[in-house]
């Protein structure tokens, strides 16, 4: 037991040599070019076709390379050139087919044709579905179920090739929109925008029922709209004029897909193991995905045949001052591989960004505290987070969030003025500021119109705020006060709350689907909100489709919804108080059932317009006329914090483009300094209890030892017994 001890002791000692014990990460890797993040939700699609949210882009976008992308930089967001050579400028047509010009009527266009030309030389990442034999034919191009016996992942396949990407890369993806096994969720409005597109669906629609199992051959179904001239260039017919059509070409709904790799994954017993485009996708963009186990990590890696691409050299003023023009011109991109971890609680990935493991992170509520020091002039990184060097990026998002007023209700709705004043009312009373400073911990700012910052026609400054919520004081916007508000309710035939005629008291109902943590305190806020100008409000809390099925009928007043933007363009977030768009008479995204006549002549103009001074004027007169009319109360816009190690450069939130790994670069040395010096062992706690072991051992031991030495003497010199007779 002694000698026991005494090698536990030393033992634990030896152990102290190593520089770290918790590092999660590979010895290998640590002076490798790695960036180290984290995901919180699996995706679910990769295929272009298919995917549509934020979780799913922060992969697929950096795989798969569009025509157009969005400026890393720039804001207002503005598209540029990615796989193509330069953004398209539509020609429209007349019904006729004849050219007319840019400034023609929108009622005149019939068509817009956009063409589109490749930069030359663009290829795909490495992958078996280009693999060839001696004579040219698909190595893998029959395979058999005996085949994918031991085939379990993309990299068990041991020959791979690539090829050239073409124009008829870009329009086979374009009809795999229209393939009725994928249910792409943009083909329902592509199908009215895309000349045949429709045509092409019903086309495979009967194609599918006539054989409902193997590949269907794109190639083999014409699509009307869309023509390829030569090998690197195609032509897109889109119905009508409809400038938001540019934005679609940076999604990956418009990135290239090779015929001979759906052939590929079309193939029988391919599926039953995750061998699908939608699990494992192929592109050419500057990574591929390596690695696929949505429960665990995610891993992409550089696609070794991407290049042609520079970071950009110029962006907002302070871009230079803050270090985000140190790289121009230097080819993209600069991380080599890039490894997702599955986090499901905050704790632990907050735990593993302070000690170095994760380059970037979040800032969850619990944290914030931690992270974040709020004071009188403002918000900024803690002591904490200052001492390891860790930068705070705050952006604000290109959403929205508001309260609803259901326009067809006969207290809350109406276009009468009194209506727009009890409205008005409401918006001042529901105090936004204090809203956010309680319970988003500041991360937000308070709406003035639809549109968020970043979006073409969002203003700041006096010119910027709605002057019926809002007074300009001392250089910044002042909320109008409460007796203001109750100066309003009286003129609209509420006075301290109550009916002019009747004197019954102002009741309103809030349709919700609340219930989560946090929901109680915050509607106990706004009842109190309410009852500061004598507006009694009642909660009907209900689940998501009965909340859904009240906004079909109309019989809502008071709800509350957000949205965030497809594309940063106005017409996107305008489109919500259409009244073509009303929920009730035509099942649009007009929950509020919002009708302003001049408002939707001023829409339909502006919708067709490229950002210039004359659309700035209407969207000038849009919000005006939206601000008086009060359909919405413009709550806020959330703002998004993220911190980030110092070592991790050229990081710029940037809502509209998802393809921004490749800009970003990190300092390795630097990294694996402060991961030593930030994990260094404690060993203390471990050899207290040991030496305290030792001390209680050894005593025994030494006694126990000392007895059996003593036993042996006496063995060894005692006498010996005579036995017999004497």
């Amino acid at each position: 037991m002694a000698r026991f001890s005494v090698s536990l002791f030393f033992l634990s000692l030896l152990t102290a040599c190593g520089d770290t014990w918790n590092d999660p990460y590979p010895a290998r890797e640590a002076r490798e070019n790695v960036l180290y993040s984290a995901f919180t939700d699996s995706p679910k699609h990769l295929d272009p076709a298919q995917s549509y949210t934020e979780d799913e882009f922060t992969f697929i976008a950096q795989i798969y390379a569009p025509p157009l992308q969005h400026h890393y930089l720039r804001r207002p967001y503005a598209l540029i050139p990615a796989a193509a050579e330069r953004v398209p400028e539509p020609e429209s047509y007349d019904a006729q087919g004849r050219r007319l010009p840019a400034n023609a009527p929108a009622e005149q266009v019939a068509e817009s044709v956009y063409e589109l030309t490749l930069k030359p030389g663009q290829r795909y990442q490495p992958h078996p579905a280009f693999a060839r034999d001696a004579a040219g034919n698909p190595l893998y191009g029959t395979l058999t179920r005996a085949d994918l016996a031991d085939k379990f992942v993309i990299g068990d396949f041991p020959v791979t090739d690539t090829r050239e990407v073409t124009a008829a890369d870009y329009i086979y993806q374009i009809k795999r929109l229209a393939h009725p096994r994928l249910h792409s969720p943009i083909f329902g409005m592509m199908a009215e925008k895309i000349v045949g597109l429709k045509e092409l669906g019903a086309a495979l629609e009967e194609a599918n029922r006539q054989q409902p199992d193997g590949w269907l051959d794109l190639d083999a179904y014409p699509l009307s709209g869309v023509t390829q001239i030569d090998a690197h260039t195609w032509r897109i017919r889109v119905k009508g004029r409809y400038p938001q059509f540019a934005y679609w070409l940076a999604m990956p709904f418009f990135a290239p897909v090779p015929r001979e790799v759906d052939r590929f994954f079309s193939q029988a017993g391919m599926a039953e193991k995750n061998l699908t485009l939608d699990w494992w996708p192929v592109g050419s963009g500057p990574y591929m995905l390596t690695e696929n186990d949505p429960n665990r990590r995610m891993t992409l890696e550089r696609n070794p045949h991407f290049q042609g691409e520079a970071y950009p050299c110029e962006g907002e003023a302070e871009d230079a001052s803050n270090g985000l023009l140190s790289d121009c011109g230097k080819p993209l991109p600069f991380i080599d591989k890039a490894v997702f971890t599955r986090e499901k609680e905050a704790i632990p990935y907050w735990n593993k960004f302070l000690q170095g493991y994760y380059d970037a992170s979040g800032i969850a509520s619990d944290n914030f505290d931690q992270a974040v020091k709020v004071d009188v002039g403002g918000i900024g990184l803690s002591d904490e987070m200052r001492e390891r060097g860790i930068g705070l990026l705050t952006s604000v998002r290109t959403s929205i969030f508001y309260m609803g007023f259901n326009l067809l209700d006969p207290v809350v709705g109406g276009n009468s003025e009194s209506a727009a004043k009890l409205r008005q009312a409401i918006s001042i009373a529901v105090d936004q500021e204090e809203f956010i400073s309680i319970f988003l911990n500041g991360r937000g700012i308070p709406g003035m119109s639809p549109l968020p910052p970043g979006i073409f026609g969002f203003e700041e400054g006096e010119s910027g705020i709605n002057p019926y919520v809002y007074d300009w004081v001392e250089g910044k916007p002042r909320r109008k006060s409460a007796a203001e508000a109750k100066r309003l309710l009286a003129e609209a035939g509420w006075p301290n709350g109550r009916n002019a005629r009747t004197g019954e008291p102002l009741v309103l109902n809030l349709d919700t689907t609340g219930g989560g943590m946090g929901d109680k305190s915050r509607l106990d806020w706004l009842t109190r909100q309410m009852q500061k100008i004598g507006v009694q409000l009642v909660v009907r809390a209900t689940d998501f489709n009965r909340f859904q099925d009240k906004l079909d009928r109309g019989a809502t007043q008071l709800y509350f919804l957000g949205w965030n933007a497809d594309y940063p363009d106005p017409e996107n977030f305008f489109f919500l108080l259409a009244s073509a768009n009303s929920r009730v008479k035509r099942g649009g995204e007009n929950t509020s059932n919002y009708a302003n006549p001049e408002f939707d002549r001023l829409f339909e103009k502006m919708k067709y317009m490229h950002n210039t001074p004359e659309r700035l004027a209407l969207i000038r007169a849009m919000k005006r006329i939206l601000q008086h009319d009060a359909p919405w109360i413009f709550a806020f816009h959330p703002k998004t914090y993220a911190l980030t190690h110092a070592w991790l450069k050229n990081r710029k939130p940037n809502d509209a483009a998802n393809n921004t790994l490749k800009y970003q670069r990190l300092e390795t040395g630097n990294r694996e300094r402060a991961r030593a010096q930030w994990n260094t062992p404690n060993t203390l706690p471990l050899l207290m209890p040991l030496a305290l072991l030792f001390l209680l051992i050894w005593p025994a031991a030494r006694y126990c030892r000392i007895r059996d030495q003593a036993s042996a003497l006496d063995s060894a010199g005692g006498k010996t017994p005579v036995s017999g007779t004497g």
